[in-house]
C-alpha cells in the first residue's frame, strides 16, 4: 500500500513521474503487462492514492509529482476510484473462484460504505449496491460497471477503474480446467470498460496480455503497454540510476557489480532494467548482515506452472532451449502477444 509506505517513512523509489507520463499520453483503457515482483501493484495503489477523492495530498509533498501544480490541481483527489486486486482469486473447481471473485468485489464496495444511505442514489440502485455489499447480487459479471453508475450518482464524477493483476483468474483457471466458465465471467466484467458514459478512464496489470479479442472485446480507446512495446520502461523494476541512489543511501556501494551480476537480468526498450523484488530483499538482508550472499528471492514467489506445461508437453525441443541456458548459452525467441491461455500449446 502506497499511503502506508510513505506515512510510515520506508524507503521510496519515486515512480510519481508515471502519472504524468499516463495523463500526457492517455487511452480511455490501458493495460500494463510486467513480470510479476515488478512494482505493478505498488504503482496502482499510487494511482490510486493521487486520484481518488478524499485522499491526503500530503503523501505527495517530496515527490516528483508536486512540482506540476497545475496537473495536481486538476487531478489529484477529484476521482471516485475504484480498485480490484484479483490476485487472489483462485479456486480448485469454478464456483470456489467465482466466489471469491465475489468476496473481492464486496471488499471494495463496503470501501464506499456511504453509498448505502445516499439520497443521491436511486432507491433502486442502493437496492443494487446493498445487494453486492451483502454478496446476493445475481449478476456479479454487472458489478462493476453498476458501482461505477452509483458512484457517479453519488459523487456526480466518472470514476476511474483500476484492476490488478486481471489474469492471474484466467491463469488459475486454466490450470484447473474451468477456463471457459472463467473467461465468460471475465469478459462480462470488463463490460464495465466499454461503452460506459461513468468510466472517466481504466488502468489494468498483469503478467500476460490476453488476446484483446478474448477478454476486452469492444473496448474503445485501448492502449496497451508491454515489454515488447513500451514507452513506460523506467517505471516498473529499478533502471540504472535507480539502483546507483539505492546503494548511496544503504551505504553499499561496493556491492554493485555483484547486484548488477545476479538482478540486471531484464531489457525493456532502451533500458537494462533490475527486478526489485530482488534488488530489496537483498539490500535488506546486507543492512542486517554485510557479508550476506545474493539470492534468488523471487523464485519461491510466482506459480510456475505454465512452464512445467510447457516441459511436459513439448518435450525435447523445450528441454534442449533450458539445457542451453542452464549451460550459460543463450536463445532467441519470438514472442507472440495476441495468444490467450486456451491456444497456448498449440
Amino acid at each position: 500500500q502506497f499511503d502506508k509506505l510513505i506515512k510510515s517513512g520506508f524507503y521510496y523509489v519515486d515512480k510519481t513521474r508515471l502519472i504524468e507520463q499516463l495523463l500526457q499520453n492517455l487511452g480511455e483503457v490501458n493495460l500494463f503487462t510486467r513480470p510479476r515482483r515488478f512494482g505493478k501493484t505498488l504503482n496502482m495503489s499510487m494511482l490510486k492514492s493521487f486520484f481518488e477523492i478524499g485522499t491526503d495530498k500530503t503523501l505527495f509533498d517530496q515527490l516528483y509529482i508536486a512540482a506540476n501544480k497545475e496537473l495536481c490541481e486538476e487531478y489529484m483527489g477529484q476521482y471516485p476510484v475504484i480498485f480490484l486486486s484479483l490476485k487472489g482469486v483462485d479456486g480448485l473447481n469454478f464456483e470456489e473462484a467465482k466466489s471469491m471473485l465475489k468476496i473481492t468485489i464486496r471488499t471494495e464496495a463496503q470501501r464506499h460504505y456511504e453509498l448505502k444511505k445516499s439520497e443521491k442514489v436511486s432507491e433502486e440502485n442502493r437496492k443494487l449496491f446493498n445487494d453486492i455489499l451483502s454478496g446476493e447480487d445475481e449478476r456479479i459479471e454487472d458489478s462493476l460497471r453498476m458501482l461505477s453508475q452509483i458512484l457517479f450518482e453519488h459523487y456526480g464524477k466518472k470514476s476511474i477503474i483500476l484492476i490488478d493483476e486481471y489474469d492471474v483468474p484466467v491463469a488459475k483457471a486454466n490450470s484447473n480446467g474451468y477456463y471457459n466458465e472463467m473467461l465468460d465471467v471475465m469478459k462480462g466484467l470488463m463490460q464495465a470498460l466499454k461503452d460506459n458514459p461513468s468510466l472517466r478512464f481504466a488502468f489494468i496489470t498483469g503478467c500476460l496480455r490476453i488476446a484483446k479479442e478474448s477478454i476486452f472485446t469492444g473496448t474503445n480507446n485501448f492502449v496497451s503497454d508491454t515489454i515488447a512495446d513500451s514507452r513506460l520502461n523506467k517505471y516498473f523494476g529499478f533502471v540504472q540510476s535507480e539502483v546507483d541512489q539505492i546503494l548511496a543511501d544503504a551505504d553499499v556501494r561496493e556491492q554493485a557489480e555483484t547486484i548488477k551480476e545476479w538482478y540486471d537480468g531484464y531489457h525493456f526498450g532502451d533500458f537494462d532494467v533490475y527486478c526489485p523484488w530482488d534488488v530489496m530483499n537483498y539490500i535488506l538482508e546486507l543492512q542486517h548482515n554485510p557479508n550476506a550472499k545474493p539470492a534468488s528471492y523471487w523464485k519461491n514467489t510466482s506459480d510456475n506452472a505454465i512452464i512445467r506445461s510447457f516441459i511436459d508437453y513439448a518435450g525435447s525441443s523445450i528441454t534442449k532451449k533450458l539445457e542451453t541456458l542452464l549451460s550459460g548459452g543463450c536463445i532467441v525467441q519470438r514472442i507472440d502477444e495476441n495468444l490467450t491461455y486456451d491456444y497456448l500449446h498449440s
